[in-house]
């Protein structure tokens, strides 16, 4: 049976940034890493600007025990709950940094390895981007004109993507500039 009482709870204000804008919900929990191992992309929001803009407003209000999510919520669970059986889930998600490896393969482009330090958060700390002729760019958040979580770190199969500093530190070094490119 759950128990959905309010016994031990507190109420967070969670965000799905999804790049261009963002899906927001206040969800009652016993804590934010419960709250992050129950929602895939999902981050909590401290800053105390942020959280007193939406004190009075119109968000959802959920309990993290609850049987129904509002619209959004409720996919983000459902993707974390076939996530958490997985080999390798969770294993990066209490690093402060983790450095990853990530092919990028769209149809119709040249296939580009990027080489990733992200934070905690999820976000790009600093990104160096392999072509397949051998250039290396390098780039940091000056750079970008947004930088929504690019990883969620609870992610079973980003585990294999990750690579040690030192090799993204090599790389850093010998990778031009993205504002030199000519």
């Amino acid at each position: 049976m759950t128990d959905n009482s309010s016994a031990g709870k507190r109420r967070f204000l969670v965000l799905h940034d999804y790049g261009m804008g963002g899906s927001w919900w206040w969800v009652r929990t016993r804590s934010e890493r419960e709250l992050l191992e129950t929602f895939a992309w999902v981050e909590v929001v401290t800053d105390p600007d942020t959280v007193a803009r939406f004190q009075d407003g119109d968000l959802d209000e959920v309990d993290i025990d609850g049987r129904r999510m509002p619209p959004g919520l409720d996919g983000l669970r459902a993707e974390r709950d076939a996530q958490r059986g997985c080999e390798g889930f969770g294993a990066l998600a209490d690093r402060e940094v983790v450095f990853l490896r990530r092919r990028w393969d769209e149809e119709g482009e040249d296939p580009v390895v990027y080489l990733m330090e992200v934070g905690a958060d999820g976000r790009r700390i600093r990104q160096v981007e392999l072509a397949e002729d051998g250039t290396a760019v390098r780039s940091g958040p000056d750079d970008w004109p947004f930088n929504p979580p690019v990883v969620d770190l609870f992610d079973p199969g980003l585990s294999r993507q990750e690579i040690s500093r030192s090799e993204f530190e090599e790389h850093w070094s010998t990778a031009r500039r993205t504002d030199l490119e000519s």
